[in-house]
């Protein structure tokens, strides 16, 4: 490694680091693919590969729900990304990313998934993923004929109320293994030695998150396992749910001081929740619901982390969340995404104004369902340039789309983004 290059390497950590500080860094810091919630397409990315003229290869699924790509480190260089994702082998569907294998998706790219992604095909072509890869058992996840990514499948028996156990919803919450602690210090130092600021996403901690209640990586699940009747529950069998949320906490804390007690600090940032509060317009609860049902268990994961860690912690909730962003402050979240200025009172300079000196703003950078799929490149320029100038200033500010890059977006726009991105930051 060359002094050039060191020098480069470390102020793409240095600048994160000190937009965490809510200082103005020397260029506005870009994060794509450092999480679930920040990543793009695999057909993106491989588009993406050959825009830039990189090695013809096949990309590979690391999160096979959404689809999402790894960008390699050549790609990252051409994009100019500032992070460095630590996100986990295990997928979603409850197998291992390994024994990477080929697989054509039903729209004809050929990608790598893993040897354990295994897949049937039904006679209206529709595309079915097994939990664990074991095709003896109901699917958990289908990819319609024209999709690009897996709906999750309600596999829940019916429910006898007299009988449920909240044993039954933390199954798949489990303590962290010494091989997994093995892996994640292995993929922690590869992410160190890009130089790259490091996020990691941890286990356990995503309380009552739709993508996870219907637990599509278990087998046989048990409990209340569809989304509506969680919904219900939260209303009818709130004692059911509080005591789910306390025993998951109670795994998440033994794994934080697992996970800490093999790594240290040596990331700085650590994804610890993804549920959704907002709607378009509205909010899946009140925030009297919030703070009687999440805020205190919210407050035992930020505390541990911020009394015994350096790491900030990254809250993910899309939608109008406006009315809970005191609350997320006051639980001790560092970092709010995806900022999804579209929605209701999101407008990106009441945000700033609000709550920028208490929460780092990741994402909110490009609209996704609107301007990025639909818009032109002179309109993608024009927001971006917007929300540059607004969420960066003095600091505070990651940039990412608000959520992940879907499948279809043209490629001219995405081009569009990066290239404003860095027309922002002078060039650099």
């Amino acid at each position: 490694m060359t002094d050039q290059t060191h020098q480069t390497t470390v102020t793409c950590r240095d600048r994160v680091l000190t937009t965490f500080d809510h200082r103005e860094p020397d260029r506005i810091p870009v994060d794509f693919g450092g999480t679930p919630v920040t990543g793009i397409h695999v057909s993106v990315v491989a588009a993406l590969r050959d825009y830039y003229g990189l090695e013809q290869r096949l990309v590979k699924v690391h999160e096979p729900y959404q689809m999402l790509g790894v960008i390699d480190d050549d790609l990252k260089q051409a994009m100019g990304v500032d992070v460095e994702g630590v996100v986990g082998r295990e997928t979603m569907f409850g197998f291992r990313n390994d024994s990477w294998q080929p697989w054509t998706m039903p729209h004809g790219l050929e990608v790598l998934v893993s040897g354990d992604f295994r897949t049937t095909v039904d006679d209206r072509g529709d595309t079915f993923i097994y939990p664990k890869g074991n095709l003896s058992v109901p699917p958990s996840g289908r990819m319609p004929k024209t999709g690009f990514f897996f709906d999750t499948i309600i596999r829940q028996e019916p429910i006898d109320a007299a009988r449920l156990d909240p044993n039954d919803n933390l199954e798949e919450y489990q303590l962290v293994s010494d091989s997994d602690l093995d892996d994640l210090d292995v993929d922690l130092s590869a992410a160190e030695a890009t130089g790259r600021a490091v996020i990691a996403v941890l286990p356990g901690m995503a309380l009552g998150d739709i993508a996870f209640v219907p637990a599509p990586g278990l087998e046989r699940p048990r409990g209340i396992r569809d989304i509506t009747e969680w919904y219900i529950s939260i209303r009818k069998r709130r004692e059911y749910v509080r005591q789910v949320f306390s025993a998951q906490v109670d795994i998440a804390l033994e794994n934080l001081a697992r996970i800490h007690g093999r790594v240290g600090d040596r990331f700085d940032a650590a994804m610890t929740c993804g549920t959704d509060f907002g709607t378009q317009t509205s909010a899946f609860c009140s925030v009297e619901t919030f703070e009687d049902l999440w805020a205190p268990h919210y407050r035992r994961v930020n505390d541990w982390i911020h009394d015994h860690t350096s790491w900030k912690t990254f809250k993910h909730s899309c939608g109008s969340v406006e009315r809970f962003m005191r609350s997320f402050i006051e639980c001790g979240f560092d970092i709010i995404n995806p900022v999804q200025c579209s929605a209701a009172n999101m407008e990106a300079e009441h945000l700033k104004r609000e709550y920028g000196r208490d929460l780092v703003f990741w994402g909110g950078g490009v609209d996704t369902q609107h301007t990025l799929p639909f818009g032109t490149p002179d309109e993608v320029r024009d927001q971006v340039l917007h929300r540059c100038e607004v969420l960066g200033a003095g600091g505070g500010f990651v940039f990412n789309t608000i959520h992940n890059v879907q499948a279809g977006t043209p490629l001219e726009n995405i081009v569009a983004v990066i290239d404003a991105v860095h027309e922002y930051n002078g060039g650099s």
